[in-house]
């Protein structure tokens, strides 16, 4: 029988091998990887983006975005993807009770990073290369 911590454990591991890092999408786009400049190649492994990118690049530099929307301007269509702020997050409960002269003491700790969806990037895309990048202001 698993025990909690096992559990919990698993779900961490799960997690963690979910989430693939720079190193991992250029691995799985290497062939284009190594035609891009030189430029392009620091950039995309210091997981930034830049005007004129491609879609792949900004994939393999940020990864699949967390939302695709479209923008509709007097200059035409724009893809927009958009990317949260994936920070570690995590809360401490302390609780105190008592009732007919009993008391209990409760506390817990959540981790994750579901809880916080803030915007932190829109990427935006016009005839399939970066026209803008948005960031979000501290």
């Amino acid at each position: 029988m698993k025990t909690p911590l096992s559990s919990v454990f698993a779900a961490l591991l799960l997690l963690t091998a979910s989430c693939a890092s720079v190193d991992s999408r250029v691995s799985d786009h290497k062939a284009a990887f190594d035609a891009w400049p030189a430029d392009v190649q620091e950039k995309v492994r210091a997981g930034k983006v830049d005007i004129g990118f491609s879609p792949e690049m900004v994939e393999v530099a940020l990864g699949k975005p967390d939302r695709l929307s479209s923008r509709t301007t007097a200059g035409g269509q724009a893809d927009v993807w958009v990317y949260f702020d994936k920070g570690p997050n995590f809360s401490i409960g302390l609780g105190v009770g008592s009732y007919n002269s009993s008391s209990a003491v409760g506390a817990g700790v959540t981790v994750g990073d579901d809880f916080r969806d803030d915007e932190k990037m829109r990427v935006i895309f016009e005839g399939g290369r970066v026209t803008a990048i948005e960031m979000r202001k501290s």
